[in-house]
């Protein structure tokens, strides 16, 4: 109710049990929980026939509730390499973008740090996100750009969004460092990442991921009207 109050469209990373919540107000579900948690994902091939079977559980339900993205996660690296983890992920994603393509939903992968908040994640640099995307070769399948985590990983942030902008689906904000409140303690311009956003005439979703450090509404607000470009 606050969120649609200050004006938000979606509430997002939720399961199919708390999609009538949000959408009850009037708001969307931008993004679905997918198959798996961020540690076991599509890097792993014992896992696949298990995250391909949920899938096709899910993806159908995603498009009848009006849903447009399901995440899903490369999994830890535990000691596979870069490059057969982008053999495995191709392979293991590919099998469920048919139907992601006939139901109409993209299947979007987040990028994440393996700096600080999750170690030893793959899909940690967008250069490898977006070989992945391009060895899936499916129109449905994207990244998630989380701005915090690339931030930590690579910088450069406007650079890299306006360059992979055709691999990019959804994103994601939250102050660095700490993951708090998008404010001058931050050393991301937000008001210039988001117009670079914006410049790219983006028509998917950009969500507030941060953890306040006071009245958690209050931080909202503010960084809904920063971020209103």
């Amino acid at each position: 109710k606050n969120g649609k109050e200050m004006g938000l469209l979606s509430v997002e990373l939720l399961g199919e049990n708390d999609w009538p919540v949000v959408k009850a107000q009037g708001l969307t579900v931008a993004v679905a929980n997918g198959p798996s948690g961020i540690v076991d994902g599509w890097n792993k091939p014992a896992d696949h026939d298990k995250l391909v079977k949920e899938s096709e559980r899910l993806i159908p339900l995603v498009a009848a509730a009006g849903i447009p993205n399901m995440i899903v996660f490369s999994g830890n690296r535990r000691s596979i390499s870069d490059a057969e983890g982008l053999d495995n992920c191709a392979k293991g994603v590919k099998r469920i973008m048919a139907l992601a393509e006939q139901q109409n939903v993209n299947v979007i992968m987040e990028l994440l740090n393996s700096k600080v908040d999750h170690k030893d994640y793959q899909c940690d640099h967008t250069a490898w996100g977006v070989e992945l995307v391009k060895r899936v070769g499916s129109p449905r399948f994207k990244l998630l750009y989380d701005i915090y985590h690339m931030q930590i990983m690579e910088g450069d942030v406007i650079r890299t969004i306006r360059n992979n902008k055709d691999y990019l689906a959804h994103f994601h904000t939250g102050g660095v460092p700490g993951r708090h409140e998008l404010d001058a303690t931050q050393e991301l311009n937000w008001a210039a990442v988001c117009t670079a956003i914006a410049d790219l005439i983006f028509q998917g979703y950009v969500a507030h991921e941060f953890v306040p450090t006071r009245d958690p509404l209050t931080s909202l607000r503010e960084a809904v009207a920063l971020c209103d470009v």
